[in-house]
């Protein structure tokens, strides 16, 4: 019989898509009200791996990631995508979105997605949610599965991912 443990606590990241810098800002003042300061910031990464959003947000798109010094507990991200929601909505023009947010955590071996698409990789969690292992960690890097979205893929993504996860060990170790 296997012997239940609790789940140690895990790095929350925000992957933000904008076209709009004065909304980005916003969006994470209030980002930071709830979860505390970042510990890590993103350069601008353009974002032309598709042109998905364009309609949606324009053509000049970039991201940024974030994490945050505060850890989580893994059931959080539910109640973090469903908040994330709620601001895409509200601040969104004419039913098109200014901003589009990416939560997600990071262990040591992997890195996960919240959303709301259902698909034959993803896990239902409750409320609408669900989660995907986008990336693992093997051999000192991060690498992707066929489902991977194109721009979790790119060495610019994965490199993020490696600073990110220095900061997380350091605080694993600290604790």
């Amino acid at each position: 019989m296997g012997e239940e443990r609790v789940h140690g606590k895990v790095k929350f990241i925000l992957g933000v898509l904008s076209a709009d810098a004065s909304i980005m800002q916003i969006m994470l003042a209030r980002m930071t009200e709830l979860y505390g300061e970042t510990d890590y910031r993103s350069l601008e990464i353009p974002f032309d791996y598709t042109g998905y959003y364009d309609d949606e947000m324009g053509n000049r798109i970039t991201r940024y990631f974030f994490s945050f010094g505060r850890l989580i507990e893994p059931g959080e991200l539910v109640e973090i995508k469903k908040f994330t929601n709620r601001l895409e909505l509200k601040y969104a023009i004419d039913g098109k979105r200014r901003v589009n947010f990416d939560p997600g955590y990071m262990e040591l071996g992997k890195f996960l997605l919240a959303t709301t698409k259902d698909q034959q990789h993803r896990i239902y969690i409750r409320d609408g949610i669900y989660e995907e292992i986008t990336l693992f960690y093997r051999d000192k890097e991060w690498r992707y599965y066929e489902w991977t979205y194109p721009d979790y893929r790119s060495g610019v993504y994965r490199e993020v991912f490696q600073e990110i996860r220095r900061i997380y060990k350091k605080q694993l170790s600290n604790h």
